[in-house]
């Protein structure tokens, strides 16, 4: 069973154990697994199994978790998840990926994924990023929301692992911030690579170090203290809008693994928010083997528009 440990620090002090873990596992485990991890004895806080979900952590504590893989599930109903199927032919499929869903099974998580959900509906998949990811030619992080394309044939995975390595993809995201940008549209061009001490998270980097990134940023809206930006990143790297934007004193509302360097407080009397606020709104590309162009667009979530009119009506 894979066994993680991690060690509370000073800022995380305070933090529901449920909430500490999650964050730091980023996308691997759902909020609901990790309770049922917690509640079945297999997080471990100073040699003592965990009490409750809630716990409260104090700094330098440190947490053992050991987790039990699941056996994969096969999705076959709506309580197990469905995909939203935007676009299909016998090559690829668009969907419009809900938060909280997985690209694909992990070693601790199956049952649900986009990759799984992908395998149920249309049998064997192209496999051009890994035998366990039928039909992923990208990814999505678990809490983003939005538009993902799924390649049906061999004769479209590869070319279209290769359209989003070579950057013709046009991705478009749309974005919550806490804080008001100082300009109206910028670019973040900073390299990006795991974080020291923390390989667990990405950070900016300097000296040389990490890989070249380049986000492309306009200021859609703006409101008292939070703005809603449209994001148009040029290179793919892991978490790279939330990592450049964090980066800017800009953090997304709700994310609580790059929160920026000061921790921005929810108001009282915002929506209730399980995720970060960022949403995959737009993909333009060429059809692998058609060579057709082809336009996608989503509209935010109820989660997403309750936070954006709750602002406009403040």
């Amino acid at each position: 069973m894979p066994r993680r440990v991690f060690r509370v620090t000073a800022e995380q002090a305070g933090e529901r154990l449920d909430r500490f873990l999650v964050a730091l596992l980023d996308g691997e485990l759902s909020r609901a697994r990790v309770q049922e991890l917690i509640r079945e004895g297999a997080v471990v806080v100073e040699g003592a199994p965990a009490e409750r979900p809630s716990q409260l952590l104090a700094a330098g504590q440190e947490i053992v978790l050991v987790i039990s893989p699941r056996a994969p599930r096969r999705a076959g109903g709506p309580s197990q998840g469905e995909l939203v199927l935007l676009f299909e032919d016998e090559h690829l499929a668009v969907i419009d990926k809900p938060a909280g869903t997985l690209a694909h099974p992990t070693s601790a998580v199956g049952g649900g994924t986009v990759s799984e959900l992908a395998a149920a509906r249309w049998g064997a998949l192209p496999t051009p990023q890994g035998d366990d990811r039928p039909g992923v030619v990208h990814r999505l992080d678990a809490d983003t929301s939005g538009l993902m394309v799924l390649a049906l044939s061999q004769a479209a995975g590869e070319p279209l692992v290769q359209a989003f390595r070579e950057r013709t993809v046009e991705k478009v995201y749309l974005a919550l911030v806490h804080g008001e940008p100082r300009f109206d549209s910028d670019w973040i061009e900073t390299p990006i690579g795991r974080a020291r001490g923390r390989p667990d998270r990405m950070a900016v980097l300097d000296g040389g170090e990490g890989r070249p990134a380049a986000t492309f940023y306009l200021v859609r809206e703006r409101f008292a203290r939070f703005a809603l930006v449209e994001c148009r990143p040029r290179t793919g790297r892991t978490h790279q809008i939330r990592v450049h934007l964090s980066s800017i004193d800009h953090a997304l509302v709700g994310d609580r693994v790059y929160p920026g360097r000061v921790r921005q407080p929810i108001p009282p009397g915002a929506p209730a928010l399980e995720r970060h606020l960022l949403h995959a709104s737009a993909l333009r590309f060429a059809h692998p083997v058609t060579g057709a162009q082809l336009s996608f667009e989503s509209a935010p979530p109820p989660e997403f528009t309750a936070w954006l009119d709750w602002l406009r009506a403040r």
